[in-house]
């Protein structure tokens, strides 16, 4: 069978793995760069929306659309203001203060993991998708003087695989929307720019944080709920979202939103299709690989800024 066909079977897996990390990474890139916090627990913010995403659909049960409908709502709030708690119990009280946020957002990390274990336990658990019609992927090709279609045996992927990276395409519009657009948006981009500044115009750069704290939760948790049908809800899950997010994030530019989605596709094409052709180890080797030679030749990222 010809080589190509299998590259777009390829592609489309990575694309979905990308949009899944765009949305991840998208939000731990806001609380970077809104907040200048390393926050290491957000992988746990992405395993806690897998999980609750099982717990409502199992909780609701019926047709499995109804439930998946309501943990995609639902779940990414849920999320959301459990970070935002986070954000006033700790990382408020020592002043996000750099080097203490990242010691602070560790506990919290082994706090959201371990309750996890006691209550939902050790055992992986999937999540029923809510359509799922399996798409034969056609191939073209000229032949006998002419453009012929046919469909190589075998070689499919499904519509809901493909809802999750058009999902994905339209949050990351509205989060552009949101930073662009609005005034809650322009209110975050001033306290980036400078915070001392920011509150000397009143700008409640608290309720800023705290906001942006949870936004950045909810998009992790968002993501974890769009793929937790295609993976499985599990309370070890975080790792590899929080690796890859903060690959993507540095190789992308710290604080930027655009440089971050670049990398995310980059990456995840990458993942995708080496993993197909070769192995997934071999895709994280040469993914880490890159963050080292950017750090070395652009230690701002593709599309940071360049400190002065």
């Amino acid at each position: 069978m010809d080589f190509v066909p299998y590259l777009i079977l390829a592609s489309l897996e990575g694309a979905v793995t990308a949009a899944v990390l765009a949305l991840t990474a998208v939000g731990l890139s806001l609380v970077f760069g809104v907040m200048r916090v390393v926050n290491v627990a957000h992988g746990e913010f992405f395993m806690l929306g897998a999980v609750l995403a099982w717990w409502v659909t199992q909780s609701i049960g019926g047709h499995p659309a109804i439930g998946f409908g309501v943990a995609l709502l639902v779940v990414p709030v849920m999320v959301g203001l459990i970070a935002v708690v986070a954000d006033l119990t700790v990382l408020k009280r020592i002043n996000y203060d750099p080097e203490r946020t990242i010691i602070a957002t560790i506990g919290i990390l082994y706090i959201l993991q371990q309750v996890t274990l006691m209550t939902y336990g050790p055992d992986a658990r999937p999540v029923e998708p809510p359509f799922n019609t399996r798409l034969a992927i056609p191939w073209f090709e000229f032949a006998d003087g002419g453009l012929q279609m046919y469909w190589p045996w075998g070689l499919s992927t499904t519509s809901y695989k493909l809802a999750v990276i058009g999902s994905a395409a339209l949050v990351l519009l509205g989060v552009w929307g949101l930073m662009a657009r609005t005034k809650i948006g322009l209110l975050m981009r001033a306290t980036q720019l400078d915070r001392e500044m920011a509150m000397a115009f009143g700008i409640p750069v608290e309720r800023i944080y705290a906001v942006v704290f949870g936004l950045g939760a909810g998009l992790a948790a968002l993501g974890a709920v769009l793929i937790v049908p295609i993976q499985q809800a599990h309370y070890l899950m975080g790792h590899d979202p929080l690796l890859l997010a903060f690959i993507v994030v540095i190789i992308g530019g710290l604080g930027s939103l655009p440089g971050t989605v670049v990398a995310a596709i980059l990456i995840g094409l990458s993942d995708g299709i080496i993993s197909v052709f070769f192995s997934p180890t071999l895709a994280k080797i040469l993914a880490t690989l890159l963050v080292a030679m950017v750090l070395v030749f652009r230690p701002q990222g593709l599309f940071g800024v360049k400190s002065s």
